[in-house]
């Protein structure tokens, strides 16, 4: 179930914070329902801006985990007055930011601006004792909220607004995109209405803090850190909550200085391989989510898969999550996918309309199967910009020569080095719009040569495939590896079929826009469930093959009735 976020004015009501209550105020009052924002800076006169740095993805991922280390969640009364709640936490400290959202009841995300204030908070807080139940008295940042005296009647102070952060509806969906001026508007608009949006990223992070804490008693120095759509930049609202657990900085600061005559280790348990090890632990971390873990229900620990995992369900927030270990190659290739995406605009879009498509004609599936993956899709989409001249994004192997020693990286014998410094990739002088490269997307794929030739974003170019699997699509960081080889030649056949027939689709509704069609076009013509049917129908020559049998039963019925001799003397005679 996708969680249903919603933001509320943050007004700090705390001394500490009394002073930017005004600036808070202005923000609410101008951009009501809108993401978390920053405050705003005076403007700089002309010729004075400096220009901004890009943050690297490692200090964005360093931001959000101390962001969510600061932050807990609070389960709610329905009736609940925020002032007043806001005004009785900011005893422990100054309440930086805040948010409700929806899932299995009302929630609230607090950040506080310091760590001690959730102590504070923790020590004031008392364990619940029922009458038939025993709790488990474990302390975490999850806490339930009680009023003492419910008020009878509810006031406006007691409504709280909670936006929806699901998907929108199919029915929506197409009303929004028809309505856009045109192709490139659609494109941009469907993004923009998927997209994670800024409260659904904190919750994530968020959550990954939670289960931390939990692995943390047994491995003090442990990070969880969420890889995947989550942090990768394409990441659609109600997609899975991907994490893997970190062990690698354990023990890293015990550092002994050169010249003393002891080494000091600690005293640990081996096992025979490191997969056995990573089995184990994720075996005593998924016992401690089902038997300990507030709000984490349905744990299903898998670990005899190619990549043992814990597979969960955390109620609070409505993310379905699959807990991993030491799964570093996964976030590189998520690092990989924040740079393509952060370099040009146009790859999230055409990534979102894309998979967006894709999802409608059922060519990709949540489900494991033999169709595309969302991943091995954006690959296609990063290896067709990179085909582009000029190319739209540079090759593996380019970021790979702009990477310096603090880049270099080897995971398991493979090279996974590239840059991490956005400023020093030069940006692309390629010109065309959105709906010029949608259109060439599915001309470019609709006519690829997939029995001959394999998918190499690392060089951006076709190599000769190396085995007789029907879609060859090389990983980008284990060569050997073919990310697509569960795509069998009925799903090829048809994801090429479809996008041949969206490439003629958008040629046909070439210039049209919401004021000059009354029907689906564009974009919202390629999710049509009949898209195939559609085309079909408007090629000159070519009917549905079902219509056609079925006029050709009738008029063999037809002439029956009418010459009932000639017909049983021509069945007789018949070979």
């Amino acid at each position: 179930m996708a969680a249903r976020l919603g933001l509320l004015a943050r007004l700090p009501l705390c001394g500490q914070g009394r002073g930017r209550f005004l600036d808070c105020l202005h923000r609410h009052l101008s951009s009501p329902g809108t993401a978390i924002l920053k405050r705003e800076e005076p403007l700089a006169e002309p010729g004075l801006q400096e220009k901004t740095k890009k943050k690297t993805f490692s200090e964005v991922q360093k931001e959000r985990h101390e962001q969510a280390q600061r932050s807990i969640l609070i389960s709610c009364p329905k009736k609940v007055p925020e002032k007043k709640l806001l005004k009785y936490l900011c005893q422990h400290g100054e309440i930086t930011n805040h948010f409700f959202f929806e899932s299995f009841g009302i929630h609230a995300v607090i950040e506080f601006s310091k760590k001690e204030s959730i102590a504070s908070l923790q020590d004031a807080t008392s364990i619940p004792r029922g009458e038939t139940e025993f709790p488990i008295p474990f302390k975490s940042r999850f806490f339930h909220l009680n009023l003492k005296n419910p008020p009878k009647q509810t006031s406006n102070e007691m409504l709280i607004q909670c936006s929806k952060q699901s998907s929108p509806l199919n029915s929506d969906l197409m009303q929004m995109l028809c309505n856009a001026e045109s192709v490139e508007d659609q494109i941009n608009s469907l993004m923009k209405i998927l997209q994670i949006t800024e409260e659904n990223i904190r919750l994530r992070y968020l959550t990954c803090s939670l289960i931390e804490d939990i692995a943390a008693a047994y491995f003090p120095s442990c990070t969880i850190r969420p890889f995947g759509s989550s942090v990768n930049s394409f990441g659609k609202l109600g997609c899975d909550l991907d994490m893997f657990l970190d062990l690698d900085d354990i023990g890293k600061n015990g550092a002994t200085k050169t010249g003393e005559p002891f080494l000091m280790e600690y005293q640990v348990k081996n096992v025979s391989s490191e997969r056995w090890a990573t089995q184990k632990i994720l075996a005593v971390i998924g016992e401690c989510l089902d038997n300990f873990g507030p709000g984490c229900v349905s744990v299903q620990k898998i670990l005899h898969a190619r990549c043992p995992l814990v597979r969960f369900s955390h109620q609070a927030s409505g993310f379905q999550c699959d807990l991993t270990a030491n799964n570093r190659i996964a976030m590189k290739s998520s690092e990989l996918l924040y740079i393509y995406g952060s370099l040009d605009s146009r790859v999230r879009a055409l990534a979102f309309s894309i998979r967006c498509w894709a999802r409608q004609h059922a060519l990709t599936s949540s489900i494991p199967g033999a169709w595309l993956t969302n991943f091995s899709l954006t690959i296609m989409i990063i290896f067709f910009l990179q085909k582009r001249s000029p190319p739209v994004i540079p090759s593996l192997d380019y970021l790979k020569n702009l990477a310096d020693a603090r880049d270099k990286c080897i995971i398991e014998g493979n090279d996974c080095t590239f840059v991490s410094n956005l400023d020093k990739i030069k940006p692309s002088e390629n010109t065309e719009t959105l709906d010029v490269l949608l259109y060439q997307f599915f001309e470019y794929f609709g006519n690829f040569a997939f029995n001959k030739n394999s998918i190499n974003i690392r060089k951006g170019k076709e190599e000769t495939k190396p085995d007789s699997s029907p879609v060859h699509i090389q990983n980008p960081f284990e060569p050997t590896l073919n990310i697509s080889r569960n795509v069998n030649e009925s799903q090829l056949e048809r994801f090429v079929h479809l996008a041949r027939e969206s490439a003629w689709i958008l040629q046909e509704d070439k210039g049209q826009s919401s004021k000059s069609s009354n029907h689906p076009w564009g974009l919202a013509a390629l999710l049509l469930p009949s898209v195939s049917n559609k085309s079909k129908a408007k090629k000159p020559g070519r009917g549905s093959t079902s219509e056609a049998v079925r006029k050709l039963l009738e008029s063999i019925k037809a002439d029956s009735s009418k010459h009932p001799t000639a017909t049983r003397e021509k069945r007789t005679s018949s070979p």
